[in-house]
C-alpha cells in the first residue's frame, strides 16, 4: 500500500498528514506506529487524517498519537490541518468547520499566515475530563510514589493536568510527567503541563503528551495552562505561551467562554511511502 503524505510542524510539534478524501487510508495501530517512528518511518508526534465530514461540517479530523492510539484533540495539529486543506486546494474558505472526536472546531486562516482556532470551552467537571475526584475543585492533590503533587485538572477536548513550577528548566517533565500520565485517577491517561509564570501576560511551558512523551509544543496544553493560570489568579486574559518550539497566543475571557489559540503552521516536505 502506497500513501502520499505531507510532513508538517507547528512550533516543532510535528505531524504526518494523510489525505483520506482522495486516497484510501486504512491503517492499523502497528502501521501508524511505523509511520511515526523516527528511524524506520517518517517520524512524527502525531498522525493527522483528513476525511469527509459525517455531518454538516467541512471536514472530519482524526488524530493518532505516535503509539497508534486515537485521541480527541490536538491544537497544533488543528492549525496544520487548516494549512494543509488550503495548500492542497480542498477548500478556499478562510474559516472552516471541522469534526473531531471532542466536537466541532472552527479554525481561521489569518491574513498574516497565522491560524486562529476556537478551541471550545474548557471542561472542569471531573467525570467529563475524565478524572476521579469527589467534586470539582480549583486544585487537587495527586499521590505519587515519592510525595503528593498539586495539579489543576481540566479538559480542552482532551484531558490535561497542569503543574505550576518556579523553574521550567528544572521541572521533572520526563520522570514525574510519565507517572502522572499513567495515574489511576486519569482513566484515559492525561497530558501533563509544567507552567512557569514570567509575568501576567507571559508564561513558559513544557508538556509531556499522552502516548508521545515530551514534545516541543502542545496547543491544547498551552490552552489548558493559560486557563489554569487565569483560574489561579496568576494570569490575565491574553497570554503569550513560550514553548521549546516557539510562541502561541492564547486568549480566554473566563468561565462559559471558549479558548482562542493563534500560531503558525508550516509544511516541511511531501512524499510517498510504501507500507
Amino acid at each position: 500500500m502506497k500513501l502520499k503524505f505531507t510532513k508538517m510542524q507547528g512550533l516543532g510539534n510535528d505531524f504526518v498528514v494523510l489525505d483520506g478524501i482522495n486516497q484510501a487510508v486504512n491503517l492499523d495501530r502497528q502501521q501508524i506506529r511505523r509511520l511515526a517512528d523516527r528511524h524506520f518511518g517518517i517520524g512524527c508526534d502525531q498522525l493527522l487524517l483528513v476525511e469527509q465530514a459525517q455531518g454538516q461540517a467541512d471536514f472530519r479530523y482524526r488524530i493518532f498519537n505516535a503509539d497508534g492510539g486515537e485521541v480527541e484533540q490536538c491544537g497544533n495539529g488543528a492549525r496544520c490541518f487548516v494549512r494543509y486543506v488550503h495548500d492542497h486546494g480542498l477548500t478556499q474558505n478562510s474559516e472552516i468547520h471541522i469534526e473531531t472526536l471532542s466536537g466541532v472546531i472552527s479554525p481561521r486562516l489569518e491574513n498574516n499566515g497565522n491560524i486562529t482556532v476556537n478551541m471550545g470551552k474548557p471542561i472542569f467537571e471531573p467525570e467529563r475530563i475524565p478524572f476521579i475526584a469527589d467534586q470539582c475543585a480549583l486544585t487537587y492533590q495527586l499521590e505519587l510514589p515519592d510525595s503528593p503533587v498539586t495539579i489543576c485538572a481540566l479538559s480542552m477536548g482532551n484531558p490535561h493536568a497542569v503543574r505550576v513550577v518556579t523553574d521550567i528548566a528544572r521541572a521533572p517533565v520526563a520522570t514525574e510527567g510519565a507517572l502522572i500520565e499513567q495515574h489511576r485517577r486519569f482513566p484515559n491517561k492525561v497530558n501533563v503541563g509544567y507552567l512557569q509564570v514570567i509575568d501576567r501576560n507571559h508564561i513558559k511551558l513544557r508538556v509531556f503528551e499522552r502516548g508521545a512523551g515530551e514534545t516541543l509544543a502542545c496547543g491544547t496544553g498551552a490552552c489548558a495552562a493559560v486557563v489554569a493560570g487565569v483560574n489561579l489568579g496568576l494570569l490575565d486574559r491574553q497570554v503569550v505561551v513560550s514553548t521549546q518550539g516557539g510562541e502561541l497566543t492564547i486568549s480566554w475571557q473566563g468561565h462559559g467562554e471558549p479558548v482562542w489559540m493563534t500560531g503558525p503552521a508550516v509544511t516541511v516536505f511531501e512524499g510517498e511511502i510504501n507500507l
